[in-house]
């Protein structure tokens, strides 16, 4: 059965789990919703929904550095309580997060942090490259809504493939802690350092050094 998007909203409205745990909940569910609400109160994940409404003030801010010192990644996570924030499950998805943030470079923490204009600018190329492919004008303009979803996937980090679990997002990982540990989890904010990047790097072989310094 093919699962609308009104039916993803109503059933996210009803348990206020996230989008894609919702969808997952009604493919498994063959479209029944009553089901599905059933498998997300099972999964934790309605319960979970509730949680992520409290204010979550509390966590802390890990590092992470990778390869000998090439990437560096500062992420700032919260809890509600000072004492979860000790919890070493906690402490230990902190770490996983920085290591997505590592290794998957994201740009922004969720698709509501991406500014218009470059929702809008990357819409544009989408559309310049499927008329490239030799798409009529309305086909490709359909191409770009399946095409930007992707977009997001690459550039959100909630909505990566968890390094550790292919078959799981960042989102669905955080909503099992929060129903795990039994408060809200908030990945607030990041910042990612590489090496070099940004820098013009030389270009120069080393037949040009050497005459260099025998001039």
């Amino acid at each position: 059965m093919e699962i609308s998007a009104s039916m993803v909203k109503e059933l996210r409205e009803r348990t206020g789990a996230g989008m894609m745990d919702c969808k997952k909940a009604l493919v498994d569910a063959n479209g029944d919703a009553e089901k599905a609400v059933e498998l997300l109160r099972e999964r934790g994940l309605a319960k979970a929904a509730k949680k992520a409404g409290r204010i979550a003030t509390e966590g802390i801010v890990d590092a992470y550095i990778h390869g000998g010192g090439r990437i560096g990644v500062l992420v700032e996570v919260n809890i509600e309580t000072d004492f979860a924030a000790k919890n070493e499950e906690f402490r230990a998805f902190v770490k996983d997060i920085a290591m997505q943030i590592a290794a998957m470079n994201p740009q922004y923490v969720r698709r509501e942090e991406v500014p218009q204009e470059v929702i809008d600018r990357e819409k544009e190329i989408l559309k310049t490259q499927a008329m490239n492919e030799g798409k009529p004008e309305h086909i490709a303009e359909k191409m770009v809504a399946g095409r930007i979803e992707k977009f997001f996937n690459e550039v959100c980090l909630l909505e990566q493939p968890f390094i550790k679990d292919n078959d799981k997002t960042v989102e669905e990982v955080l909503k099992e802690k929060i129903a795990l540990i039994g408060e809200n989890i908030n990945i607030r904010r990041f910042a990612r350092f590489e090496l070099g990047e940004g820098l013009e790097k030389k270009n120069e072989n080393f037949a040009e050094e050497v005459a260099k310094q025998l001039k």
